[in-house]
């Protein structure tokens, strides 16, 4: 694979070849910045550890150049970052024991622009050389323009591969933002209910992000825990641990929805669900109830 950007690389932690590697690759995580892999594909990651059968590949598409600097890393320059960064993001790719981790090393800006055709290019040959069967990425709801910038690259490849080399799902994962409010017979859920742990020990080896002020590690646990309680109000709790995502699979279909489209629905359900449970709810009170809006 012969990428774009003078400084991508391919990583892999048992040391095979990357071609071998990334032809054993059943799920791939594509992510914007290092650590979001671990964040928003965890249940990829935890569906193959330790299995001789199933492999986890990682892609970050950013160098993590615009990273939060403070504490002990407060006096870092770029370059340094950039290579602090790559080197957490492999050590948790050795403790994940991930099949192979490429780093595409895109300033965010490039990958922003509508028009980042290097990137799809990129991202073109790792799925190609890969061919996963499950694919996780950023969900199309996602407030950072970076992540969403890396789904539609990923869609818009994933979408001109021929049929037979496409993956059977693809899922868009929370990261900076939370999913619960779709409508629950459309949002995925991915139960990793046990697997704190190695969470954890994913998550730890990013502290030039902990020490400098943003605790993802206690936060996106916390987020899965939160998931699992407040999912069904009328039920006990029965996992512990849950990450929700948006099934994306159609939008790569050759005659699949539109995105904005795609999107608009999944919105506008949520609306006419909070608008129905609120009349419900008016109703309720009687026609005797005053309006609120003659007071």
């Amino acid at each position: 694979m012969n990428f774009h950007r003078a400084k991508a690389a391919i990583y892999v932690p048992d040391q095979v070849s990357p071609k071998e590697a990334a032809a054993r690759i059943t799920h791939l995580g594509v992510g914007a910045h290092p650590d979001d892999l671990e964040i928003m594909a965890y249940h990829g990651i935890w569906s193959c550890y330790k299995q001789t059968d199933k492999w986890f590949g990682g892609v970050t598409c950013t160098s993590g150049a615009g990273s939060l600097r403070a504490g002990p890393y407060g006096e870092y320059r770029v370059d340094d970052v950039v290579a602090l960064r790559r080197s957490e993001q492999e050590q948790a790719a050795e403790r994940g024991q991930y099949g192979i981790m490429i780093h595409l090393d895109y300033p965010s800006s490039e990958v922003k622009a509508p028009d980042s055709v290097r990137l799809e290019e990129d991202l073109r040959l790792v799925l190609e050389a890969t061919r996963p069967r499950v694919v996780y990425t950023h969900n199309l709801a996602d407030k950072h323009q970076t992540h969403v910038g890396v789904s539609l690259a990923v869609l818009n490849v994933l979408r001109a591969l021929p049929a037979e080399r496409q993956p059977d799902v693809v899922y868009g994962c929370e990261a900076w933002r939370d999913l619960d409010w779709m409508p629950d017979e459309e949002k995925v859920v991915l139960d990793v209910s046990g697997y704190d742990q190695l969470a954890n020990e994913l998550l730890s080896v990013y502290q030039s992000q902990i020490t400098s002020g943003k605790r993802y590690d206690r936060a996106v646990v916390g987020r899965r825990r939160a998931n699992a309680t407040f999912h069904q109000p009328y039920e006990i709790d029965r996992t512990s641990s849950l990450i929700f995502a948006m099934d994306l699979t159609p939008l790569i279909w050759q005659d699949g929805p539109d995105i904005l489209e795609y999107v608009d629905g999944i919105i506008e359900r949520f609306r006419q669900d909070v608008r129905q449970n609120l009349k419900e709810g008016m109703g309720s009170i009687g026609p005797d109830h005053e309006d609120h809006r003659t007071r």
